[in-house]
């Protein structure tokens, strides 16, 4: 069966038009012979909406009951079983009632569209999973109704309904998005110009970050080779050398010019070239790149201008900004540089080559691969003692293959001498080889003259292949030892980011395998702290190290007591002591003193994180509090006020049955206003550690009992078995009531009629448990911890049932009086909470 269609209006906030415009677009298809039913919309009470709906065939709604309510969700099975063409279905990321096929409504969207069924629906950016911690530090508020980001991406159509935030305003002030009582409360809170303006930009962003994807799925499949720029992408090649953060920086100012645009660093490693540029570079490199706010990438090429190019229009860049060739200019008039490469083959894409001071300077051939001195002495000797031999050996008898014979023993040489020595010994045995096949291989001997014109091409021929293998077999063991040299370099910082990962603190880690690798007796980070001076016209003091981090036994202080300092940065420096390691392993070094500045920024950053943390937290707790006052607060003190004041009335006279309503209904608010401010208090003093808590010996059941008979009023059953012989606990009588209270409220507010709570109550040792078990929805493991946080109701949409303070105050009292309270999941469906008290003493069985 083929799938159906989806196509979602998303908004940014309520009352742009998307259930509007998602209705016009039903009219449109059904006029043009379309079968169109409506599955669920909701027009919030919104005249012009409610009109759109009237014209349509609607589905019948599905009731479901749910502790003592109904609800209305769509009939799922009605839809199915009409099979339209096309279905509207509002607000996918509303929870469905427990009954209902499924929990969410995205997913009977989702068995619609299996159907082959075309759904049109409509979504507000605060519901998208992603933006739900962005959305909430906007808005106050934490979207417990979500909907996954992959889902809606992978909607044939998304279509963005947008409107002013002025515009939005005079909307809602008119009257056309909520009813007059709920205008003032909306404008003060989620419709500030603020908040809608950084909604709206959300989900402009989001939206552009799926045409992105749109975009690049299109040229996949449709192998578009030319670029398309929706806006610019800035990517900087790096080489690994010095002069790349001077790159680095002028990318970023290109991509500055322009607002979004993105910044790209790229290093490409050469296949055909197994020492790559400098790790310990590349790494502060790398992390400029990062603090500028760009990505790094590193790509495989056998060649620098195709793989860079390659990559540009992988990512369609815009820009490519490349640094300026450090070549001689012999080898420039040889072969073009990579600048002039990649501008013939950048098409459309702006090349800029940027000069920088290391441009003028000559490069340095990296050493990794030349031989030793040794080797070269030990080449020069074999070629001296290999030609003597076989100058000795002149005397022998001369044939037809006399000067073949010599050609092939010195082409021998050549190459032995390449392999033990290098390059300039090979070259020598070639030369030598000449003048000694010349005095000795050929006619006339022992003279420079030859006589024969073959054995003239024949000398000719040998120097220039003799010099060509020279060339090629120093080439094959240059590039042999380099292989070897980058196999150990990249193992050594394979185990070095390995030991790294796996350790709690990666820079003691960092720099014990940085010692255990070269031997060393210790290895320190020193970080420079600039002098002082008391007076003006005194000298300056000089700068001391402090020792951020070390291993091993004796570690240096300051630079000038090691063998070995490697700067990191101006105040950064990496000091080894033990021993001097060879200069070859610079490079590796190096390489851990640039993780090193990594990692200690790594671990100071995540101490400002966890000092930032209760920061945060109490940022949050007032924000909560403040939004709790402004409203949960107001309302009882506003119903109080509304009853006495219209009691003061003198404009109308009420009968003694509505005064005594009028005052009940004042004494109920302010007894709620007390609780609420008596909870707020209790709440601040646990949090300050200055609750006082009297404990006494008291009966945990009378406590029960008691608490049951404060809730008697809901009229709900609850089974209790509590033995008579249960030990007395030692707690706070008034603390304890308070919790059984706010324990056993919820437990009857969210058990279903049919099936009421159970009270169960055991001791075993010094301890006693009551266990408070419904059969309510329950709470989702991942959730439960999130249920004591203060301000948080998890989905309870009844603002008339306190601040969310109950089962966080309950927990805190509970352990103020040596106790605890912990949440489980009912057996057959529901929650439970475990309370455990201390014995008073122990019981007797």
């Amino acid at each position: 069966m083929t799938r159906g269609h989806l196509r979602v209006y998303l908004g940014a906030a309520p009352g742009v038009g998307k259930t509007y415009r998602m209705l016009d677009e039903a009219h449109r298809r059904r006029d043009r012979g379309a079968d169109v039913v409506i599955g669920f919309v909701e027009s919030h009470g919104r005249t012009l909406t409610q009109a759109m709906v009237d014209d349509l065939e609607v589905v019948s709604r599905a009731v479901l009951t749910h502790r003592g309510e109904r609800f209305e969700e769509m009939d799922l099975d009605a839809v199915l079983a009409r099979r339209p063409q096309v279905v509207l279905v509002d607000e996918p990321a509303h929870d469905n009632a427990p009954g209902a096929r499924n929990a969410k409504r995205w997913q009977d969207i989702e068995a619609l569209l299996e159907a082959g069924i075309t759904v049109l629906s409509t979504l507000n950016v605060q519901h998208l999973e992603s933006l739900n911690d962005v959305i909430e530090q906007i808005t106050g508020v934490r979207q417990h109704e979500t909907v996954p980001d992959a889902w809606v991406r992978e909607a044939d159509q998304i279509e963005l309904v947008d409107m002013t935030p002025e515009a939005l305003r005079r909307r809602l002030a008119h009257g056309n998005v909520y009813s007059l009582d709920r205008i003032d409360a909306a404008l003060g809170r989620h419709f500030r110009i603020g908040t809608l303006t950084a909604l709206r930009e959300l989900a402009l962003l989001w939206l552009a970050g799926r045409v992105d994807d749109e975009l690049e799925r299109y040229r996949a499949e449709h192998a578009a080779a030319s670029e398309w720029h929706p806006r610019e992408r800035v990517v900087v090649a790096l080489t690994g050398g010095p002069g790349g953060e001077a790159l680095i920086r002028r990318a970023a100012r290109l991509a500055g010019r322009s607002r979004g645009a993105d910044l790209l660093a790229v290093h490409v490693s050469l296949g055909s070239s197994p020492v790559g540029a400098d790790p310990a570079l590349l790494a502060r490199q790398r992390m400029l790149v990062e603090d500028l706010g760009g990505t790094y990438h590193q790509v495989l090429g056998e060649d620098v201008p195709s793989a860079l190019i390659a990559f540009a229009r992988g990512v369609n860049a815009t820009q490519l900004v490349v640094g300026a060739s450090r070549r001689g200019r012999l080898a420039n008039l040889l072969r073009p540089g990579v600048g002039v490469t990649t501008t013939t083959l950048s098409g459309p894409i702006d090349v800029h080559l940027v000069t920088h001071e290391e441009a003028n300077r000559p490069q340095r051939r990296p050493r990794a691969g030349s031989v030793s001195r040794r080797r070269r002495i030990a080449g020069y000797a074999l070629v001296v003692a290999a030609l003597a031999l076989l100058a000795l050996g002149t005397g022998l008898p001369r044939g037809e293959d006399y000067l073949s014979n010599g050609i092939l023993l010195v082409f021998a040489t050549v190459t032995v001498a390449a392999l033990v020595g290098g390059l300039w010994p090979a070259l020598v045995a070639a030369f030598s080889g000449f003048v000694l096949l010349n005095l000795f291989f050929t006619e006339p001997y022992q003279t420079l003259f030859v006589s024969h014109p073959r054995n003239v091409l024949a000398l000719v021929v040998f120097v220039v292949v003799a010099v060509a293998v020279s060339v090629v077999v120093d080439q094959a063991a240059r590039r042999t030892r380099e292989a070897a040299q980058a196999s150990a370099e990249a193992q050594t910082l394979a185990t070095m980011a390995g030991s790294v990962l796996r350790g709690s603190r990666p820079l003691k880690a960092l720099l014990e395998r940085l010692r255990e690798t070269f031997s060393l007796e210790s290895v320190a980070l020193l970080e420079r702290r600039p002098g002082t001076s008391a007076r003006p016209d005194s000298r300056q003091d000089p700068d001391t190290w402090e020792t951020v981090a070390s291993v091993g036994d004796r570690p240096c202080e300051a630079p000038g007591e090691s063998d070995v300092d490697v700067p990191v940065d101006e105040s950064l420096t990496l000091v080894l002591h033990g021993h001097r390691p060879r200069a070859g392993d610079r490079r590796i070094i190096e390489a851990f003193a640039a993780q090193a500045a990594v990692a200690l920024r790594q671990e100071r950053l995540a101490r400002e994180a966890a000092t930032a943390g209760p920061l945060a937290e109490a940022d949050r707790m007032r924000t909560a509090l403040l939004a709790a006052v402004s409203h949960d607060l107001r309302a009882p003190l506003a119903s109080a006020k509304a009853s006495v004041t219209s009691l003061r009335s003198r404009e109308v006279r009420f009968s003694e049955e509505v005064q005594a309503e009028l005052l009940a209904t004042a004494d109920e608010s302010l007894d709620r206003l007390s609780r609420l401010v008596t909870d707020l208090l209790d709440m601040s003093r646990l949090q300050a550690g200055v609750l006082g808590v009297t404990v006494t010996d008291l009966s945990l059941r009378e406590s029960v009992f008691s608490a049951l008979d404060e809730l008697g009023e809901q009229g709900h059953e609850v089974r209790v078995r509590a033995p008579e012989e249960l030990p007395p606990v030692v707690a706070d009588p008034g603390l304890l009531d308070r919790v059984l209270a706010n324990v056993l409220g919820n437990a009857l507010r969210f058990s279903p009629s049919g099936r009421p709570p159970t009270v169960t109550a055991s001791w075993t040792g010094d301890q006693v448990e009551l266990v408070v078990a419904d059969h309510g929805p329950g709470v989702p493991e991942q959730e439960r911890e999130r249920m004591f946080v203060p301000f948080q109701r998890l989905g309870d949409t009844d603002n008339e049932s306190g601040l969310g303070l109950g089962l966080a105050l309950s927990r805190g009292l509970m352990e103020a009086m040596g106790g605890s309270l912990e949440p489980e999941t009912t057996p057959g469906g529901g929650l439970t909470l475990r309370l455990t008290l201390p014995t008073a003493q122990a019981p007797s069985r």
